[in-house]
């Protein structure tokens, strides 16, 4: 199948759009775009670049994509890119930055996202796979989200935190310490409310990991010891349980420290 360009969009020099690819009227793509097979791109979309972006994305009107990011110390024209895997939905009026050279010159979003409308990826922001963004949710620079986690409606998460995988972020919550794997929490500031047990249900987990991971919990956060103390309890079980090795390898590897 063709693609289905408007007529009225903007496609630069040196842009390489794949197969089966929709772009609707006033869409900007710049050069040093690839847009890769079966995406569909809505009207007054901008995509700029450096910007890699995989196979069956949807991009909604407005959503601005690769550009220039919010960040005094970023000069104009870095060698910086924007890397997007497959099979993301990015609805109105997200916003994506490219990284800077104060990291690792790079943005990178994994594969079966969903961003809902008016969120926001930061510069050096690394997301992984199968997460939600809700309404207005936003990562400020340097965050790393891990996989199949959910920021609820205008969540607010500080520069350089790390999102667990399997979290949960109740509405309205400000993050301002890591986030570790399986905990939902909720505040301002976010402090923690248990663990995200029918996330895990659905994602099927076992009982026996569920179990695991709810003790661990109930070892961090409500037995009165350090962390240290904690960990080493736990780690006494997480050769067994794999759930619990990335829990602890998580919190081995926090620098801003977890929220507690």
């Amino acid at each position: 199948m063709s693609n289905l360009i408007h007529q009225t969009a903007i496609i630069e020099e040196g842009a390489q759009i794949g197969a089966n690819v929709a772009i609707g009227p006033w869409t900007y793509v710049g050069a040093n775009v690839v847009i890769g097979d079966n995406c569909q791109i809505s009207s007054h979309v901008v995509i700029k670049g450096p910007t890699k972006i995989g196979q069956g994305n949807r991009i909604f009107q407005f959503a601005s994509i690769g550009e220039d990011c919010q960040d005094k110390k970023f000069i104009p024209g870095e060698p910086t890119e924007l890397i997007i895997g497959d099979n993301n939905v990015f609805r109105e009026s997200v916003t994506i930055h490219r990284g800077t050279s104060q990291d690792n010159s790079l943005t990178k979003v994994g594969s079966n996202n969903l961003f809902m409308a008016y969120a926001h990826v930061a510069h050096d922001c690394i997301v992984g796979d199968n997460n939600i963004l809700a309404n207005n949710a936003t990562l400020a620079g340097h965050v790393h989200v891990g996989d199949w986690a959910i920021l609820g409606g205008f969540t607010g998460v500080h520069q350089f935190c790390k999102v667990g995988s399997h979290s949960f972020c109740a509405v309205g919550s400000v993050v301002v310490k890591d986030i570790p794997p399986y905990v939902m929490v909720a505040g301002q500031n976010a402090v923690p409310h248990g663990i995200n047990t029918e996330g895990l249900k659905r994602r099927g987990f076992s009982p026996e990991a569920i179990k695991a991971v709810r003790d661990a919990y109930k070892t961090i956060y409500r037995k009165g010891l350090t962390l240290t103390e904690a960990i080493e309890r736990i780690s006494t079980e997480a050769d067994n349980q794999p759930a619990l090795k990335e829990f602890v390898d998580f919190i081995a590897l926090s620098e801003r420290g977890i929220i507690r």
